[in-house]
């Protein structure tokens, strides 16, 4: 009897094993981080479009944050009034894992992370990815702030920057490799236009940057900049 216990705890043991390691295989099979290259380089704004908004896209300054949730990297939930226990907060928004770009904004937001948290500020990353493809990012780049993964939209939506991703576009993606179904466990078909919001304890946006063109976007330098204008 004690022989059938332990071997069932065995066989329970080695099951869980090869869920997460399915798991794990599933996401560096599919969905692989695209390593930043010479190929791709990201252009910083200019700075006479630094606090635009591109097409209206995104909330104001002054605007209060509708309350949302999301998941964290490691699949727990998670809120705005949470977030908010770390604010101020800059939020940035990226299309995805799959997109080279924002891997290179990752890697320069993790690179400057202790300029961000000299100054008490703290970053949260968000995109549409499932929480497998939100672990990935933060395992892939050790990243030391909030990476959420928004696949239902919902922190999309209050910052109004959910960007539609047409058929002839979608098709694209899928030449070159790139399923967004699979990225985001979703078959909306949306990403994040590339964005960036500063907010204050209250959830007020402070500051705020959106663009439509996700190979120009504010630098880390630009961001910290942003941060002590606004906190003199």
């Amino acid at each position: 009897m004690k022989f059938a216990s332990h071997f069932g705890f065995l066989l329970f043991t080695l099951g869980l094993s090869l869920t997460i390691c399915s798991k794990m295989a599933f996401a560096e099979s599919v969905l692989q981080i695209p390593k930043a290259s010479g190929d791709f380089a990201l252009s910083q704004t200019p700075e006479a479009s630094l606090g635009s908004h591109d097409q209206g896209v995104g909330i104001k300054k002054g605007s209060k944050v509708v309350g949302f949730t999301a998941n964290t990297h490691d699949g727990q939930k998670t809120d705005l009034s949470a977030l908010l226990k770390s604010a101020p907060l800059m939020i940035v928004f990226y299309r995805g894992g799959w997109c080279p770009y924002c891997n290179l904004q990752i890697r320069e937001l993790t690179k400057e992370w202790p300029k961000f948290k000299n100054r008490g500020v703290t970053p949260v990353l968000i995109s549409a990815d499932s929480v497998d493809g939100a672990a990935l990012a933060s395992a892939t780049y050790k990243i030391p702030f909030p990476v959420l993964s928004d696949a239902n939209l919902a922190a999309h939506n209050a910052f109004n920057v959910t960007l539609d991703v047409d058929d002839k576009t979608y098709k694209l993606y899928q030449s070159y490799g790139i399923e967004l179904e699979a990225w985001s466990g979703e078959g909306h078909h949306k990403i994040a236009v590339s964005s960036a919001f500063l907010l204050d304890a209250e959830g007020v946006v402070q500051w705020a940057h959106t663009s439509k063109d996700y190979k120009t976007r504010p630098s880390a330098k630009q961001l910290l900049s942003v941060i002590d204008q606004w906190s003199k």
